[in-house]
């Protein structure tokens, strides 16, 4: 059973992992996971599991009544078994508690299956970065959901909490 922690200095061994299998040579540095644990605008979510071993975070900054998710990543062994639904519905869970209206991110253009999830969870693309990607100068897709208070949004979110009742089981 997965669980979510707010992102310590005690996870970062496991979340350097992750972002060296998603990433490659091209990943945050842990001193950049270190100063967002001390930001006061961001909030950094682990999924851990049985083990207490963090296998996922999402990392996003809360300015006024928007959210802005800075990055996101499941360890391979642990992506399409529900890892990456569950840390997005306990970000957008806290999202409602703080009376967030909307939530952005930036995705790299060719992620295919990044964009896929985002769009699962209402996220619609509404412009361009161009050359965003430092390593490779790919363009950045930028993604925003509707008002997550309006009614359609909250039939699809209880959709998608739904669809991870099923998967976890």
């Amino acid at each position: 059973m997965l669980k979510i922690e707010r992102m310590c200095l005690g996870h970062l061994d496991d979340v350097m992992e992750i972002e060296e299998n998603c990433y490659g040579e091209h990943h945050w540095a842990r001193d950049s996971f270190v100063n967002e644990i001390d930001n006061a605008i961001s909030e950094y979510l682990c999924a851990v599991n049985e083990e207490n071993k963090c296998i996922g975070y999402l990392g996003m900054w809360n300015i006024v009544d928007e959210a802005h998710i800075t990055n996101f990543a499941v360890h391979p062994e642990y992506q399409r078994k529900g890892a990456g639904h569950f840390l997005i519905i306990n970000a957008i869970d806290g999202c409602y508690q703080k009376k967030i209206k909307y939530i952005t991110l930036e995705v790299r253009a060719t992620n295919e299956r990044a964009k896929r999830i985002y769009e699962k969870f209402g996220f619609k693309s509404l412009g361009v970065r161009k050359k965003y990607y430092q390593d490779n100068n790919e363009d950045a897709i930028i993604m925003w959901t509707e008002n997550i208070f309006n009614e359609s949004y909250k039939k699809l979110f209880e959709e998608n909490r739904e669809y991870l009742k099923e998967i976890l089981k």
